[in-house]
């Protein structure tokens, strides 16, 4: 739950922000240009799939893309995302046909990766981002230190590093 602070005369003032969010153009109003992107995604977009995890930037289970760059949805501002192109997990059941975020899904389904799911989102992006700047295979495994509780690490590391799909 994110809470609002009044300003100094105990108004909050509304401010609009427009972005693309999975190729739509969105706009939102909210009270404080400092509220997470990662709850106006959840809360007034709808878009579930980005996970709060910590909200300390430490677990890495809101990771989005903004501008092809993986990004921590729980820090970074809704007012910073103004005119910016976001990408979510959703983008997959929307049919977005985004290439490196389908090669990514196939590896994580040929590799049986999810156990309970919940981190996974942020990890497929994470990956995806990393995919997008060049990199490719191994290499991209240092990058990716997202948390996962269930310890489906191995299975992480065996598709990133899968040699049959381009990675």
């Amino acid at each position: 739950m994110y809470f609002l602070t009044p300003n100094f005369l105990g108004e909050l003032s509304m401010a609009s922000y427009t972005f693309k969010v999975n190729n739509v153009s969105k706009t939102v109003t909210v009270a404080d240009e400092n509220m997470p992107l990662l709850w106006v995604l959840r809360d007034i977009l709808g878009l579930t799939g980005t996970k709060y995890g910590c909200g300390i930037e430490k677990c890495f289970a809101c990771t989005i893309l903004i501008d092809g760059q993986p990004e921590h949805a729980c820090v970074y501002n809704v007012s910073s995302a103004a005119g910016k192109n976001i990408l979510t997990i959703e983008a997959l059941e929307m049919g977005l046909n985004d290439p490196d975020l389908e090669k990514v899904k196939k590896v994580w389904i040929d590799h049986q990766v999810p156990q309970c799911g919940y981190c996974q989102c942020g990890m497929i992006m994470a990956v995806t981002g990393a995919v997008k700047a060049g990199h490719h295979g191994k290499e991209i495994l240092p990058e990716i230190q997202n948390i996962c509780v269930c310890g489906t690490y191995q299975r992480i590391r065996e598709a990133i590093s899968d040699s049959t799909v381009q990675l």
